[in-house]
């Protein structure tokens, strides 16, 4: 299954006038698709089970299903059978994340760092792992120091989750900027995705559900390059992580007067 192909399938149905931005039948259909292509996998991992490349391949299908754990047991299996992905795997900082492990989730985006110390996406992240484990003011504190311009709207971002500027700054300075078509909603994206995720890592869920809708919606990151599409996904795993849950009504109580027949242990 390629991933070009699955986001084909869900791409009709991007509406952000929903509450959720994903019709429910889409959703749906996104969800047999991500099982149908990771129990095939399954099957051809079994056959050839030092295959990196189904290993994560698999992983990120597990991820999307918002199976964090199992995608670390792929992540992991990858760094066992060539430990050079170790500093360079950013996809094991986030599925650490969402799977609570939030100390394994900084260390890796620091070993990252060691590899590449322009890209303040791997900061942001990391801010957000030790804004779980230790508190914001640890890791405002503990923000990765980055010398070197990187692509907007990471700096401005930055700039933001160091309280230097406000959400709102961030979307302005895109929009009054001369941009138009694909290089806009890229930076659109970014910016509502880590507004988003902040607000969520912070326990604000109606913001982050406002932000993270604009992220889903946007048309741009489904059909952009590996790493977009990839934080696509993980938009979405966290909007349903924010969903509110249906509420249980209570069991209707049994009627006093009358007596349950007992089963029969013989019956059969």
């Amino acid at each position: 299954m390629s991933g070009t192909g699955l986001l084909l399938l869900v791409a009709a149905a991007l509406i952000a006038a929903d509450d959720h931005p994903i019709s429910e039948s889409e959703r749906q259909r996104l969800t047999d698709r991500l099982e149908r292509g990771a129990g095939a996998l399954d099957q051809r991992i079994e056959k050839d089970p030092k295959s990196i490349e189904l290993l994560s391949h698999r992983g990120d299908l597990r991820m999307f299903l918002g199976r964090s754990e199992e995608a670390i047991a792929d992540y992991d299996r990858m760094i066992e059978l060539d430990p050079r992905y170790e500093k360079s795997h950013w996809r094991r900082g986030i599925a650490r994340f969402y799977a609570d492990d939030f100390a394994g989730s900084v260390k890796q985006f620091d070993m990252y760092h060691e590899e590449d110390d322009v890209d303040r996406e791997n900061g942001i992240w990391r801010y957000f792992a030790q804004c779980k484990g230790e508190g914001r003011d640890k890791a405002q504190e503990g923000l990765l120091k980055y010398t070197k311009e990187d692509r907007p709207p990471f700096q401005s971002l930055y700039d933001f989750f160091q309280d230097k500027i406000k959400a709102e700054d961030v979307l302005a300075e895109i929009d009054k900027a001369p941009l138009e078509g694909p290089e806009k909603k890229r930076r659109l994206f970014y910016a509502h995705l880590y507004i988003g995720l902040d607000h969520a890592v912070a326990d604000r869920k109606e913001e982050a559900r406002k932000h993270l809708r604009q992220a889903i919606a946007n048309d741009w990151a489904p059909y952009a390059q590996y790493g977009p599409r990839y934080m696509w996904n993980v938009a979405r795993v966290q909007y349903d992580l924010l969903a509110p849950q249906p509420e249980k009504r209570p069991a209707k109580p049994k009627d006093p007067g009358k007596l349950e027949p007992v089963p029969d242990p013989g019956a059969d």
